[in-house]
């Protein structure tokens, strides 16, 4: 591999996973259009090597952070609700992929983009 592909490869690592642990956020929102603008990849190519680096368990550090310095006044998160979510996750990440596989890499792209800006839509006009 060349410097310069580690070079964008760590970046992409370094900013998703700040982001991950400073905001929640990361795979889908920080390396996906990152790996599509800068690596060339195709949609799909990013989807599945996003799922591949959070496969790797990075963001467990990050979420035993939050849960053992809860803000001021809150509880910690409950990992019971968190491993009921990660089964479901689990699943609806499989039957998700399956299905996408199979969406021409247009269509795919354009409704990542669409959920992307509905959600930040409805982030910034929620109190």
């Amino acid at each position: 591999m060349n410097p310069t592909l580690i070079l964008s490869l760590i970046v992409i690592g370094l900013l998703a996973g700040i982001l991950s642990g400073f905001m929640g956020v990361g795979g889908g929102v920080i390396m996906i259009p990152l790996m599509v603008l800068f690596l060339g990849y195709s949609q799909h190519q990013a989807q599945g090597l996003s799922l591949a680096v959070l496969a790797m368990l990075v963001t467990l550090p990050a979420a035993y952070t939050y849960y053992v310095n809860p803000v001021a006044g809150e509880a910690a998160f409950n990992w019971k609700f968190a491993l009921i979510i990660g089964v479901s996750f689990l699943l609806g990440g499989l039957l998700g992929a399956k299905f996408a596989v199979n969406i021409p890499q247009q269509i795919l792209k354009k409704s990542f983009a669409v959920i992307l800006v509905i959600v930040a839509i409805k982030m910034f006009f929620s109190k």
